[in-house]
């Protein structure tokens, strides 16, 4: 189960135009965000966390930049985990589980290998409108 960002302690929202710079952009904020939370850049699962969030907005910005100018990046954490969500406004919902998860050698199997791998948990969730989604991933400190 995914915890709610707004019941954990610690929490950082990040809104930027959907291009390449985005990336860079959005690592450098979670590295930022997690020294901050005293989460240290050696913890065994921030380099995992920091590639799956670049793999993540890279993909709103290879697919999604033609119909969603903006992506918003939320950051939260615990003493015990590590939340964050990438948002774009295209409809298209990736599968992140069953037999169709991350298929093929591409940046989302990547995400879900490196989830999964460290305990964690990958979910995608529509906008109410149908227009839009957010992947969210949970990873155990």
């Amino acid at each position: 189960m995914t915890p709610r960002p707004g019941v954990l302690p610690h929490r950082h929202v990040l809104t930027l135009p959907t291009e390449p710079a985005a990336v860079r952009l959005a690592r450098q904020t979670a590295e930022q965000a997690l020294t901050d939370w005293g989460i240290g850049r050696h913890h065994p699962a921030v380099g995992p966390a920091l590639l799956i969030l670049s793999e993540l907005v890279t993909n709103s910005v290879r697919h999604a930049a033609a119909v969603s100018p903006q992506t918003t990046v939320v950051y939260a954490a615990s003493p015990d985990c590590l939340v964050f969500a990438v948002h774009d406004r295209h409809p298209h919902r990736p599968p992140l589980s069953g037999p169709d998860a991350g298929s093929g050698t591409g940046g989302l199997a990547t995400v879900v290998e490196l989830t999964h791998e460290l305990g964690g948990t990958a979910v995608v969730r529509g906008d109410a409108d149908g227009r839009g989604k957010s992947v969210w991933i949970t990873l155990p400190l």
